[in-house]
């Protein structure tokens, strides 16, 4: 089957997730947005069409034959046991689904640091608030989601660097992605918190040496982080925290 994966051209966004699990299990797929014979109206037709019974609130969405699948934790529930990334036990897949649920919010958080406020306003409209939550993000939040993800990999009764043991799943691929992005916005934040869980390190670069993966970042498909996605750089947000740091440390 070729799946049609409908998302916007120029940023990776919550539609990387979903491309690094095509990616890795070498499905057919094309990325509607980017085709030069579909383009935007692709994806607008769908949310725009008054006929359509389940409409998708906003993109991702995934055309899976006669299905049309929505938001990210969903489409990837979808494609996992299709693709071979999760194992076959309900109590796996479950579990699986609600890791995902989890890097979801983490994710939401992520993008909250930059438009606190609203996503209709500039960055620069909101700064001082988004100064606030990344100081907060940065000093409570990263290390509460990286020690939960530490802790689970250390429960791994199967071992092996993966949530399920040796076997890669959508959920270690998008763990890799979740690092990769808080590395580019937050790369001072990174550099201190990454020391304090090898587990989770250890599993970003297994994933980034998989060959599939590996070939797919080195190609022209996976774009570069930019201040359009989710995952922004604007060095004054770390610079926040340390501000923060220095004004309540005690003389």
């Amino acid at each position: 089957m070729r799946y049609e994966l409908y998302y916007q051209p120029s940023i990776q966004g919550r539609g990387e997730f979903i491309r690094l699990a095509l990616e890795e299990a070498g499905a057919d797929y094309v990325d509607v947005a980017r085709d030069p014979n579909f383009g935007r109206p692709g994806i607008m037709k769908f949310l725009e069409d008054p006929a359509l019974e389940h409409p998708p609130f906003a993109p991702p969405f995934l055309k899976a034959g006669e299905l049309l699948i929505s938001q990210t934790a969903n489409i990837l529930q979808f494609l996992a046991p299709r693709l071979g990334l999760v194992p076959e036990k309900e109590e796996s897949r479950l579990w699986a689904h609600q890791l995902q649920l989890t890097i979801a919010d983490w994710l939401y958080e992520t993008g909250q640091t930059h438009h606190p406020i609203a996503n209709v306003l500039y960055y620069e409209e909101q700064k001082d608030e988004a100064k606030k939550r990344a100081a907060h993000f940065t000093a409570t939040r990263i290390p509460k989601f990286a020690g939960y993800f530490e802790r689970i990999l250390k429960l791994n009764a199967n071992g092996g660097d993966f949530i399920f043991g040796e076997e890669i799943s959508y959920v270690d691929l998008s763990l890799f992605q979740m690092i990769e992005g808080l590395r580019y916005a937050f790369p001072k934040t990174m550099a201190h918190v990454e020391p304090q869980h090898p587990k989770l390190v250890t599993l970003h670069d297994r994933v980034m040496a998989r060959a599939r993966i590996a070939a797919y970042l080195a190609s022209p498909r996976r774009l570069p982080f930019n201040e359009q996605g989710i995952f922004r750089h604007y060095p004054e947000l770390e610079e926040a925290q340390a501000q923060s740091d220095k004004a309540n440390k005690p003389d």
